[in-house]
């Protein structure tokens, strides 16, 4: 009688959470920009952590969310002659949310794996910094190194931008409950400030009295190599690539596992699946 109340009562909302999973992924981060002399390199990369939650909707569909922080970072002396002549580098910590759907090309009731394409909406904060001479660190969005909020037509860039993270990955299920997989994603971005540099060299002078030297110290850092560094641009000097936003991609491992596991069903009494399978029904692999 107890089992029966039992299924009567609880069988609909854990028919509906079965569906529910918990998703982390860990891995490793780069950053796309004018800092890095090649698109895709993880030279200089750094790890990413990721918690989230997804939800089947169907055999192929999923609907997912995630958290993610990590570290990007740049430095111009990895570049080319005249990224080196340059001389300038930036660290960020970003937070990243995002939230989209993911296509999965098999269904788990027919495979043991399927490759996936996901695509979706995000938000990221980033907040762009450097080390002194003598290791000071240094917030660069305060500085205006290329005018921003003092020269006529050049605005602040905000801390806070929209983003599109799209990607590719695969996943094993190891059984009912838990999948393991790796993921390959991109975020397309719409700010060329990620790294602090977007287009060209501002007046020296009015630089200096707008936000004061240290803005200029680190709007050029060729002087920092010497006699042979050169003198600080002239205004409207090529500086970066407005032309190209920047961006940041990820590859990672993820885990994945139900929120209500498959013993539910042996609690309220029901045939339980792991018994004879991982994933899916027997009949539809061939048993």
């Amino acid at each position: 009688m107890k089992k029966l109340l039992f299924v009567f009562c609880f069988s609909p909302l854990l028919a509906a959470t079965q569906n529910f999973y918990a998703s982390a992924r860990l891995g490793m981060s780069n950053y796309q920009g004018d800092l890095k002399a090649k698109s895709f390199s993880f030279a200089q990369s750094k790890p990413i952590f990721s918690l989230g939650a997804r939800y089947d909707f169907s055999d192929h569909l999923t609907a997912r969310t995630y958290f993610s922080l990590t570290t990007l970072t740049a430095d111009d002396k990895n570049g080319t002659a005249s990224m080196k002549q340059r001389n300038l580098n930036f660290r960020s910590k970003v937070f990243d949310w995002e939230l989209g759907a993911q296509y999965n090309l098999f269904s788990f009731n027919e495979k043991w794996w399927t490759p996936y394409a996901f695509v979706g909406i995000g938000f990221f904060h980033f907040n762009p910094y450097t080390n002194d001479t003598v290791g000071v660190k240094t917030y660069l969005h305060p500085l205006s190194t290329e005018g921003e909020g003092f020269i006529a037509g050049v605005k602040n860039y905000k801390l806070m931008q929209f983003s599109i993270p799209f990607g590719i990955g695969a996943e094993y299920s190891l059984n009912e409950d838990m999948r393991v997989g790796l993921e390959i994603g991109y975020r397309k971005i719409f700010t060329d400030f990620l790294d602090d540099v977007s287009t060209n060299y501002v007046d020296q002078s009015a630089l200096l009295a707008a936000r004061g030297p240290v803005a200029v110290d680190l709007a050029w850092r060729g002087d920092e190599k010497g006699a042979n560094g050169g003198t600080y641009p002239p205004a409207g000097y090529t500086r970066g690539n407005p032309k190209q936003k920047d961006a940041y991609y990820y590859i990672a491992i993820t885990y994945t596992v139900r929120l209500v596991f498959d013993q539910y069903k042996e609690i309220a009494g029901l045939p339980s699946g792991k018994k004879q399978k991982r994933s899916g029904c027997p009949a539809s692999r061939g048993y």
